[in-house]
C-alpha cells in the first residue's frame, strides 16, 4: 500500500491533537502546503497543536475583511513546519471564519507567545478581538486614533482622516518589583538608528531589570494602499520601498505570493537573477550591520573598513540593475531586465576583490579584544525563548535554531543551488555577528555559482491570467530573516488583500529577554544585534527602581555611554 504524503500525515496528527469537530475542511494546494479550516472556538487549539506538537513556527497571521464576499471576517495563522518528526518542511495555513456581528475569537497568545503582536494588530486594524489575550494594549494605531475606527476594513477609504481623540499610551505599570528600580525611556528615537521607537528601561543602578516598548511610529499603511487599488505589477514598486535595506526581498516575496496564487511558472533564468540580487542585498546589509556594531563598540577602524568594502557591493547592485537600491527589477512572472555576460563578468571580478579584502578585515575585527568584550556573553537569547517567539534570521541562528527559508522552503534558484543554515550556539551579540560575518562569504559563493550556472532562456512568463479570490503565501530569507507575504487576488488584476510581515516584526519581542540583567550601556548594542528596521525621537527614559526617579536622556548621550563602556572594558 502506498504511504500517505507527508502533508496528509501531518493533517492527521493535527486532527488527533484537537477536540473532535475542530477541523472542518482541508484543502491541499501543493504537496507541502495545505489550508485547514477550523471552527472559531477551536482556532487556538489548532494553532497550539501545529506549533508545539507538529514542530511549527508562526510565520504570520492575517486578518481579512470578507464581508463583501461572504458577510464576515477570516483569520489565517501561517505555520511553518520545520521540526517535523521525519524532517519534513511544510506549510499549514490554519484559518477560521468570524461573524461580522460578533468579531471575537479565542486568543492563541497564552499558549503560543509568538502570536502576541499578530493578534493585537488584527484587533487594531480590523476590530477582531482576541478573547483572553494577556496584553490588550494598542500596538499599531496612534494613541489619538478614535475607538471603533478600523483602517483595514473595506468600508474605510484610504484617504479618510478621522478626528483624533487625545489619549496617552499605557506603558506597563512603573511599579517593577525590586528596591531602587529606575525607569529609563529610550525613544521615540532608536538608540542605534535614526528611526523612531520608544523604549522604557527599568533599571537598578546600571543593570536593566525589564524593558517595555512602543513602536509603529512610522506605520505607513502600505497594505491598505496596495489592496484593491494597485494592479499586480504596480505593487512590487511599493513593496520594494517597505525597507531601505532589504526592499528587494519584499518585492520578490510579493511576486512569489501572486505567482503561487495565479499558478504562474517563472522562467528558470529569472529565478537565478532574483537569487543573485537577493544575495547582493544580503552582503551590503550584513556589512552595514557589522560596521555599525563596531561603531557602537567604539571600534571605528572596523566601522570604516567594513563600510569601504560595502561600497563594492553597492557598485555591484548598480552594475546589475542600474541602481544602488530600489532596483525595480521584479514583476509578477519574472524580472524586467536581464544580466548580460559582460556585466556578469565584471561582478565576478569585483566579488574576488570583495572576498580578499573582507577576509583580511574580518580577521582583524574578529580578534579585536575591545569588540569581543562588548559582545561576548551579552544580550543572550536562550534557544527555548527564541523558539517560543518564532524569531527569525541571524537572531534565530545565533541562538542555535537552524531557521533559514532558503533551506526550509527553497524558492528561486535556491531550489537548484542548495543552502545550509549557518548557526552559532552562544545566543549572544557575538554569535549573531558571527552568523552575519560567515553569511557574507556564503553569499559570495552563491552569487558566483548562480552567475556561472545561470541557464539561457526567457526572463518573464509569457502569460499571467488573473484568478478571482486565489490565495498565495510566500517566504523569502531577507538579510534580517524571513519575510512573509500573503495575498488574495481579484479577477481585475488587483489584489483583494495583501499582508506583509517583515523579519524584524518577529524579532522585536525578543528585546526584553535579551536586555534583562545587562547594563544601559549595553542596550544600544543589544538592539543593533537584531539589525532592526522600524519603518519597516531622540529620547530615552530611565527609571530608577530604588529611588523611583525618572531621567530622560538623548540618543547621543546613550551612544556616548555605549562607546565609553567599550573603552572602560578594554
Amino acid at each position: 500500500m502506498a504511504r500517505a504524503p507527508p502533508i496528509s500525515r501531518y493533517i492527521s496528527r493535527l486532527i488527533a491533537h484537537v477536540p473532535p469537530g475542530t477541523v472542518r475542511e482541508v484543502n491541499i494546494v501543493e504537496p507541502t502546503k495545505a489550508y485547514v479550516e477550523v471552527s472559531r472556538e477551536g482556532i487556538a487549539d489548532a494553532v497550539e497543536a501545529a506549533y508545539w506538537a507538529l514542530g511549527g513556527y508562526l510565520s504570520t497571521m492575517v486578518g481579512v475583511d470578507m464581508r463583501p464576499i461572504e458577510g464576515g471576517f477570516r483569520i489565517y495563522y501561517v505555520i511553518s513546519i520545520e521540526e517535523g518528526i521525519e524532517g519534513e518542511k511544510l506549510w499549514l495555513i490554519i484559518w477560521c471564519r468570524i461573524p461580522w456581528h460578533d468579531p471575537r475569537y479565542p486568543s492563541a497568545t497564552p499558549r503560543v507567545p509568538a502570536a502576541n503582536w499578530y493578534e493585537r494588530e488584527a484587533r487594531d486594524l480590523l476590530g477582531l478581538e482576541p478573547v483572553g489575550h494577556p496584553d490588550p494594549r494598542r500596538l499599531v494605531l496612534p494613541d489619538d486614533w478614535p475607538e471603533g475606527v478600523y483602517p483595514l476594513r473595506n468600508d474605510f477609504e484610504f484617504f479618510e482622516r478621522p478626528t483624533r481623540v487625545p489619549r496617552r499610551y499605557e506603558f506597563r505599570p512603573e511599579e517593577v518589583e525590586g528596591e531602587g528600580v529606575v525607569q529609563v525611556s529610550v525613544g521615540p528615537i532608536h538608540p542605534a538608528a535614526d528611526e523612531p521607537g520608544h523604549f522604557r528601561l527599568f533599571v537598578d543602578g546600571e543593570r536593566v531589570v525589564d524593558v517595555d516598548y512602543r513602536l509603529f511610529f512610522v506605520h505607513r499603511g502600505i497594505e491598505k494602499l496596495g489592496s484593491n487599488r494597485l494592479t499586480y505589477n504596480q505593487v512590487p514598486f511599493i513593496a520594494e520601498r517597505i525597507c531601505g535595506i532589504c526592499g528587494y526581498a519584499h518585492a520578490c516575496c510579493y511576486c512569489q505570493a501572486v505567482e503561487e496564487a495565479l499558478r504562474v511558472d517563472v522562467p528558470e533564468r529569472a529565478e537565478y537573477i532574483r537569487t543573485v540580487l537577493l544575495e547582493v542585498e544580503r552582503i551590503h546589509s550584513h556589512l552595514l550591520n557589522l560596521g555599525l556594531a563596531c561603531h557602537l563598540a567604539a571600534f571605528d577602524w572596523g566601522f570604516m573598513e567594513l563600510f569601504r568594502i560595502r561600497e563594492l557591493a553597492m557598485k555591484m547592485a548598480e552594475i546589475l540593475t542600474g541602481s544602488r537600491k530600489t532596483y525595480g527589477m521584479n514583476v509578477v512572472g519574472g524580472v524586467r531586465r536581464d544580466i548580460p555576460k559582460d556585466r556578469a563578468k565584471r561582478v565576478l571580478e569585483m566579488l574576488k576583490q570583495l572576498r580578499a579584502e573582507y577576509v583580511k578585515v574580518l580577521d582583524i575585527v574578529s580578534s579585536n579584544r575591545l569588540l569581543l568584550n562588548r559582545c561576548e556573553n551579552v544580550g543572550v537569547l536562550p534557544r527555548d525563548v527564541a523558539r517560543a517567539l518564532s524569531v527569525v534570521g541571524p537572531t534565530a541562528r545565533g541562538s542555535g535554531l537552524p531557521r533559514d527559508t532558503r533551506y526550509d522552503h527553497p524558492y528561486a534558484a535556491y531550489k537548484y543551488i542548495g543552502v545550509k543554515p549557518i548557526t552559532e550556539s552562544g545566543g549572544d551579540i557575538w554569535s549573531r555577528l558571527l552568523v552575519r560575518a560567515k553569511e557574507v562569504l556564503q553569499s559570495i559563493d552563491i552569487i558566483e555559482h548562480a552567475l556561472d550556472a545561470m541557464p539561457a532562456g526567457p526572463i518573464m512568463a509569457e502569460k499571467v491570467e488573473p484568478i478571482d479570490m486565489a490565495h498565495g503565501v510566500s517566504a523569502v530569507e531577507a538579510p534580517r530573516g524571513e519575510d512573509v507575504h500573503f495575498v488574495i487576488t481579484r479577477r481585475d488584476s488587483r489584489v483583494f488583500r495583501w499582508r506583509v510581515r517583515a523579519s524584524t516584526y518577529n524579532n522585536w519581542p525578543a528585546i526584553p529577554y535579551m536586555s534583562r540583567g545587562y547594563t544601559v550601556a549595553d542596550f544600544p548594542l543589544i538592539v543593533a544585534s537584531i539589525d532592526p528596521c522600524y519603518s519597516c525621537t531622540e529620547r530615552v527614559v530611565i527609571i530608577d527602581v530604588r529611588r523611583g526617579s525618572r531621567v530622560e536622556t538623548s540618543y547621543e548621550y546613550l551612544k556616548h555611554l555605549c562607546r565609553k563602556a567599550s573603552l572602560r572594558r578594554c
